[in-house]
């Protein structure tokens, strides 16, 4: 049976550092779950973690038993936005943050794989927030995205220079919430090695409003 790798085979996984690339993202659907404050010390978002990833196994070997699919986890997703946006560039206040994490679900499982997975893991899984993971589309359209490497508190500057020169010089504005894609195993990884792909969704200014 083969397995699928979305990282290798999804062109919005794909990224380089000091590149910037205007690309299209095709709708999506992924597991969600919403959360508030500072990843390293909100519990909202180590309990959004670990009630995430028991749903994204138990369809992952679902799909592998009863539909004989199989596929590798796709990397950690995340949405971000606060009322003053230099909360993550210049200011970096992660307390004032909000935030979706999420998992990518491939396009062959359904909202009825979903439910009967939900039962299994309830009744084998510690999951505090299950209850609160929902499946739903993403459809981001045009968007600007790099890929940062190096520790979560060095994308400052790099998302500086997106959303001051890189997008005006584009001619686009910024719309939609700011998106991160994990490509590394942050329990693995050394800080200095982490791989993230940074995304903005864009639209042309003269769309704006």
């Amino acid at each position: 049976m083969d397995k699928v790798d979305f990282k290798r085979s999804l062109p919005s996984l794909r990224a380089k550092q000091g590149r910037f690339d205007l690309i299209e993202i095709p709708e999506s659907r992924y597991l969600m779950i919403d959360g508030h404050g500072d990843p390293n010390t909100s519990p909202d978002f180590a309990s959004a973690v670990t009630s995430l990833y028991p749903l994204a196994y138990g369809l992952k070997f679902f799909s592998k038993l009863e539909l004989g699919r199989d596929y590798v986890v796709p990397p950690l997703e995340g949405r971000w936005w606060a009322d003053d946006m230099s909360t993550f560039t210049s200011a970096r206040d992660k307390s004032a943050w909000d935030f979706t994490l999420m998992l990518f679900v491939p396009d062959w499982l359904n909202g009825d794989h979903l439910d009967g997975v939900v039962d299994t893991v309830l009744a084998k899984e510690s999951a505090p927030r299950l209850g609160e993971i929902r499946f739903e589309s993403l459809q981001e359209g045009t968007c600007i995205q790099t890929l940062h490497v190096g520790p979560f508190d060095d994308e400052g500057p790099v998302l500086e220079h997106m959303h001051t020169v890189v997008i005006p010089g584009e001619g686009m504005t910024m719309t939609g919430k700011h998106h991160e894609i994990y490509l590394s195993d942050v329990r693995r990884t050394a800080p200095e090695k982490l791989r993230t792909i940074l995304r903005q969704p864009v639209a042309p200014l003269d769309t704006r409003g």
